[in-house]
């Protein structure tokens, strides 16, 4: 598999060419819809995108940890952590990828 990495600058350009909004609406665009996604899981909202998957935060509990190298008990404070489902659309044209 390829080691490309899709950035906020691919989807801009991907929404001018598609959408044929400018350069600079398409890049405010997708800034928008991140900040919104963004807003929204900060305020511990879930995010469902239909086809792709949905993200959401949990609430993980303290807990004792232990370094791998030296073996000594860490504690682990509680945290909050982002999540992602893929939707079966999503993990099935995952998978038809790996068929190719």
């Amino acid at each position: 598999m390829g080691e490309k990495t899709l950035t906020r600058l691919d989807l801009s350009e991907a929404v001018f060419r598609e959408v044929g909004l400018s350069r600079n609406d398409s890049s405010q665009l997708v800034e928008s819809v991140l900040t919104h996604m963004s807003d929204a899981l900060v305020e511990g909202e879930q995010v469902k995108i239909s086809s792709f998957g949905t993200f959401s935060v949990r609430n993980k509990a303290a807990r004792v940890g232990r370094n791998p190298k030296t073996g000594e008990e860490v504690p682990i404070s509680p945290r909050r952590v982002l999540t992602f489902r893929p939707s079966h659309l999503m993990k099935d044209r995952v998978a038809e990828g790996n068929r190719k």
